[in-house]
C-alpha cells in the first residue's frame, strides 16, 4: 500500500486525495491546510488528517473544531510520496523539505519544469517516470494537448501544430480574479507558454500556441489544427479517440454547443463535482483534409491532471510498470466512463 501526503487540500488537493483513496493500492495519509476553512471541513467530512503548514496556527484550528495531526513535515515523515498541489509558485518553495527528507514529490503545472526536470503525461512517457524522485505534471491545457498530439503522432506522424487557447478566467470558487467584461490576450506575443511546456513531454513536437482569457469559469476550449506527414482519415481520428481512455467525443446527437452544457451533463450522469477528466472533443468539428486536422477541443481545468497524478504516484513509486494497466486500474477505481460511453 503507497502511502501518498497531499500538501495543498484546494482545487486540485481534494480531488487527487478523492482520486487517491478510490485505488486499492494507495492510501491518504494526511492532507494540509494553511488556515481552518470550507476545505478542512471537507477534509475532516472525509476522514483525512489534517496537517498545517504553521504549527502555531494549531489552536486556530482547534478553536474551529478542526483537529491537528502535526506539521507539513510531521506529515511527509509518514509518506512514500508528496503530492505537492500548493498553489503555483509555492510548490517550488518546498523542495528543500522533500530533499531533506528524501521523500518522492510530484508538482503540478504551475510551477516550472525544472523544479523536478521532468514532466509527467500518462499516455507520453510513464515508462520515463519509473523509480524518478521528482516529477511534475503538465497543466490542465498541457495535458489536454499532449494526449490528442501523442494519438495523432503515432498514426500519422505531426509535422506541426498550432492551437489556440481560449482560458476560462478563474476557476469557479475563486471570487477576486478576472476579467469581468474584457477578452484578455495572455500573452499577447506569440507563442503563449503551452508550446513550450508540451515540448517538455514531448520534445520533437513543433507548435505555436495562442491563449486568450475569457470571463467564464467552466472550461477551456482549444481550437487545434495538427498538420500530420501522412494523409489522414477522419473515421480514423474518430475511431482513435473513441478508444483513447481519456478521450471523449462528444456527439452530434448530444446537440452540446458550449462549455456550459457539457457541465451541466457531466452534472446529470453523476460526474462527482461535474468533473471532466477526458479531453471533450466535438465530434461535428473534426475535420481533415489530406495532411490537415482540425477540430475543438474542451478541457476541464479543475479535473483533468488528477488522473495524471495517480498514475505518476505508480511509475515512481515502481509498483506498476506499464501504463496502460495503470491508467485502467485509475479509471476503474474511480468508476470513470468515457463521455461517449454515457449515451
Amino acid at each position: 500500500m503507497i502511502k501518498v501526503a497531499i500538501n495543498g487540500y484546494g482545487t486540485i488537493g481534494k480531488r487527487v486525495a478523492d482520486a487517491v483513496a478510490a485505488q486499492k493500492d494507495m492510501r491518504v495519509i494526511g492532507v494540509s491546510k494553511t488556515r481552518p476553512n470550507a476545505e478542512a471541513f471537507v477534509a475532516k467530512q472525509r476522514g483525512y488528517p489534517l496537517f498545517i503548514a504553521d504549527i502555531s496556527k494549531k489552536t486556530a484550528f482547534e478553536k474551529a473544531g478542526l483537529a491537528v495531526a502535526g506539521s507539513v513535515e510531521d506529515m511527509c515523515r509518514a509518506a512514500d510520496i508528496v503530492v505537492d498541489a500548493t498553489p503555483g509558485d509555492v510548490g517550488a518553495t518546498n523542495k528543500p523539505l522533500y530533499e531533506k527528507l528524501g521523500i518522492r514529490a510530484i508538482w503540478q503545472g504551475g510551477e516550472d519544469h525544472e523544479v523536478a526536470g521532468f514532466s509527467f503525461n500518462s499516455s507520453c512517457n510513464y515508462k520515463e517516470a519509473i523509480g524518478r524522485k521528482f516529477t511534475r505534471v503538465v497543466s490542465c491545457n498541457t495535458t489536454g494537448l499532449v494526449r490528442i498530439i501523442n494519438t495523432i503522432d503515432h498514426e500519422y506522424g505531426v509535422e506541426h501544430v498550432h492551437a489556440i487557447m481560449v482560458r476560462r478566467g478563474s476557476d469557479p470558487g475563486e471570487i477576486k480574479k478576472g476579467p469581468i467584461d474584457a477578452v484578455v490576450l495572455d500573452p499577447v506575443s506569440v507563442p503563449s507558454h503551452h508550446g513550450p511546456d508540451v515540448q517538455t513531454v514531448l520534445p520533437h513536437i513543433s507548435i505555436t500556441t495562442m491563449a486568450m482569457i475569457v470571463p467564464t469559469t467552466m472550461m477551456h476550449m482549444h481550437a487545434v489544427k495538427i498538420t500530420t506527414k501522412r494523409e489522414v482519415s477522419r473515421e480514423k481520428v474518430v475511431d482513435l479517440i473513441n478508444h483513447h481512455p481519456r478521450m471523449g467525443l462528444i456527439k452530434k446527437s448530444l446537440g452540446i454547443k458550449s462549455t456550459a452544457e457539457l457541465k451541466e451533463f457531466a452534472m446529470d450522469i453523476g460526474r462527482p463535482r461535474s468533473d471532466l477528466i477526458e479531453n471533450c472533443i466535438f465530434e461535428e468539428s473534426i475535420y481533415t483534409n489530406r495532411n490537415e486536422i482540425s477540430f475543438f477541443q474542451a478541457i476541464h481545468q479543475e479535473a483533468d491532471v488528477v488522473v495524471e497524478n495517480v498514475d505518476a504516484i505508480r511509475a515512481m513509486m515502481g509498483t506498476e510498470k506499464d501504463a496502460d494497466r495503470s491508467v485502467r486500474m485509475t479509471n476503474e477505481a474511480l468508476g470513470f466512463v468515457t463521455i461517449q460511453n454515457n449515451h
